[in-house]
């Protein structure tokens, strides 16, 4: 007696699809967060009018709501919007779903908040910017890395570094520009030392980022102590970089404000973004930076110079992430601290990743993170009943939920963090 086995082929196997696909796991967290919205600060929220001003002040233009019924109403949308993701039948707008989903359990959030008060678009738009300007110039600077094929854990002691060159030389010269020039050289001075021991002694480049953020911390701290420190005036008095504003353009309701009354570096960054955008997508050196990230052996083989290029990347993501460290000593402040960055070189980082390792994408990241840093500040100016904890909390918080759920899967380059080891 025989028997005959069938051997069924991949074809004619239909792999069933698990109902908790990312669209529906998505829908879950906005309905959960739009049901929160309705039924927990509903309630709490006051019935007086929510003032949404459209100039940096309140006077002018604005929108008005009564707080508890916007509460209520945008929760409510939230929760149908959620509702839609669940039932699977939009997954080709899913993402358009979830952005409109956070938005409107902000403005939800908001009513409940600015209720009795009044909350000024044109400047939390303009402050937004200011406070995501390192982000966006730190991003940057792992873009061009990560995009080469080189991780880039180090953005922070760049940021440090650059911080404390800028308060330095900037003292010392008495020059504004002097400082943001020091603090480029320092952020290349940290990416010089990341790239020789990841590209040329193979590191772990994860492990090279952190021991350089920890070296950046301690000399820093130790030069902020024994030298700025005793003898402010002459080491720690840099000068301040003051925003600009364009006469006719910055009149332009809410856009002016933000794009035309701003700082230098602001214009910068957003020009940084445009054209590493361009150079990426239209130039020979984007294609082989592209080639370079994804299959360095591919390259290499039809003439490109990996390691070459990745120096390069590396080093110009030193310059852009040095000027963000500008950013802490020249604007933020007026003099340098030590660990003054805060931690904000993970979090640029972070935009990186949530930004999916595109420029404007990491642009969308930091202004995201700016916000909830910008709304944690003014929230506390105007008694908000949360808890000044959780409000400082926020941007970090709006970090691991960016990472942790709202990014769904996302592909890093495929040679990121692996060493070239020419055959």
């Amino acid at each position: 007696m025989t028997t005959a086995t069938v051997e069924e082929t991949p074809e004619t196997v239909a792999v069933p699809e698990p109902f908790w696909t990312r669209s529906r796991r998505l829908g879950a967290g906005i309905t959960a967060i739009g049901v929160i919205a309705a039924v927990v600060f509903g309630p709490l929220a006051e019935s007086k009018t929510a003032k949404f001003t459209l100039s940096e002040d309140a006077s002018g233009a604005a929108l008005k709501i009564n707080g508890q019924l916007g509460t209520i109403l945008f929760g409510v949308i939230t929760i149908v919007i959620g509702v839609l993701m669940l039932t699977g039948r939009v997954r080709r707008r899913s993402n358009a779903l979830l952005v409109a989903g956070i938005v409107t359990f902000v403005i939800s959030f908001l009513c409940w908040q600015v209720a009795g008060q009044f909350l000024p678009i044109a400047a939390t738009a303009r402050f937004s910017l200011e406070l995501a300007l390192p982000l966006i110039l730190g991003a940057l600077a792992g873009v061009l890395g990560e995009r080469s094929g080189v991780v880039n854990v180090g953005i922070e002691a760049q940021f440090l570094t650059g911080a404390f060159c800028a308060a330095l030389f900037g003292t010392l010269a008495t020059s504004l520009w002097a400082g943001v020039i020091s603090a480029m050289l320092g952020g290349v001075l940290i990416a010089a030392l990341l790239a020789v021991l990841a590209i040329k002694f193979l590191v772990d480049q994860v492990v090279v980022g952190v021991v350089l953020n920890l070296f950046a911390a301690g000399i820093t701290g130790f030069l902020y102590d024994r030298l700025m420190q005793p003898n402010a005036a002459k080491y720690n008095q840099p000068p301040h970089l003051t925003d600009i504003k364009v006469p006719g353009l910055s009149s332009i309701p809410v856009i002016g404000p933000v794009l035309f009354h701003t700082n230098v570096l602001v214009w910068l960054a957003l020009i940084l973004v445009v054209v590493i955008h361009f150079a990426l997508k239209r130039t020979r050196w984007g294609l082989r930076t592209r080639a370079v990230g994804e299959h360095p052996v591919a390259a290499d083989t039809v003439g490109v110079r990996v390691r070459g290029l990745r120096y390069t990347n590396v080093l110009i993501g030193g310059l852009i992430a040095g000027a963000g460290g500008s950013y802490f000593t020249l604007i933020s402040s007026d003099a340098f601290t030590g660990g003054m960055t805060g931690g904000l070189g993970y979090i640029a980082l972070a935009a990186l990743i949530f930004g999916r390792w595109t420029p404007f994408g990491a642009l969308g990241a930091a202004l995201f993170f700016g916000f909830t840093q910008e709304l944690a500040n003014y929230l506390g100016a105007i008694g908000s009943p949360v808890p000044n904890q959780f409000l400082n909390m926020l941007p970090y918080l709006a970090t691991i939920v960016a990472v942790a759920g709202l990014v769904g899967r996302v592909r890093a380059p495929k040679a990121d963090g692996v060493p070239y080891v020419k055959s």
